[in-house]
């Protein structure tokens, strides 16, 4: 018989705090979790409720205080070490004097990386992927928000993470350029098969991406529920537009409510 896979991320029991004695804030509490590989997760929660704690946390950039992280069976420090995830931040955080090909080479360039040129993707393949052929001399300025961060995202796929954590990446963008995001985000995951972590405030674009969504509870951070996301037609841009997909709105907001008060 054979054993059952590794979780792409497993989250037992963590609990986060900061500060020391009577300025002591618990920001995570008892949380557990895991995430199959090759799924697509979002996460929502009242703000302040420890969604980007928990990213961070996972991402090897905050500490446990109780509890254990694995990321395909590592530590969040062995994983960040081997780079088997990427973090794709709400701002695109472009170097100014790069071009966009020279920002996706820039995780070649610093750290330590002991795969050689075979190990990474192409930087004009991601280019081409994230919808930018052509566009590889320019320089951030002379881009849009919507195409800065499609940089950011072929820059984060550069080294071939198997985990992409995504903190609000299209948060900034106005409704029309964070729908087409969505739905090209949604094709660059089944091209490359990579496990998506990704939060959000936005319902909608919680109910369209993942196939299940974790909802946290504030003060402290607790999982509330984690529910599947299954829809009977594909997920393309119509499928907002269908009673299906408003009860599925219907039922985050619903728990959304629910962890507001809890």
């Amino acid at each position: 018989m054979e054993s059952e896979s590794v979780p792409a991320i497993s989250v037992d029991g963590i609990s986060v705090r900061f500060g020391e004695l009577s300025n002591r804030i618990t920001a995570l509490e008892n949380v557990s979790f895991n995430v199959p590989d090759g799924s697509f997760i979002t996460m929502v929660g009242p703000s302040g409720c420890g969604k980007s704690t928990l990213l961070r946390a996972i991402a090897d950039l905050v500490p446990c205080n109780e509890g254990k992280i694995r990321v395909f069976g590592r530590t969040p420090e062995e994983a960040r070490l081997a780079r088997d995830f990427s973090f794709v931040f709400q701002e695109s955080t472009l170097l100014p004097w790069r071009t966009a090909i020279e920002n996706i080479t820039l995780p070649l360039e610093v750290g330590s990386h002991s795969g050689n040129v075979e190990s990474h993707a192409e930087p004009k393949e991601l280019l081409d992927l994230v919808g930018l052929a052509g566009r590889g001399n320019a320089l951030p300025h002379e881009l849009s928000g919507g195409m800065q961060q499609r940089v950011s995202i072929a820059r984060a796929l550069v080294c071939r993470p198997r985990v992409l954590l995504m903190d609000e990446p299209f948060g900034a963008l106005d409704e029309i350029t964070r729908d087409k995001l969505n739905q090209e985000l949604l094709r660059i995951w089944k091209e490359t098969g990579t496990t998506i972590v990704f939060v959000t405030h936005s319902v909608p674009e919680a109910a369209y991406l993942g196939q299940k969504c974790l909802v946290l509870s504030r003060n402290p951070g607790r999982v509330l529920e984690f529910p599947v996301i299954e829809y009977s037609t594909p997920r393309k841009p119509a499928i907002r537009d269908t009673l299906e997909f408003v009860q599925v709105t219907g039922k985050l907001r619903s728990l959304l409510e629910r962890a507001d008060q809890a």
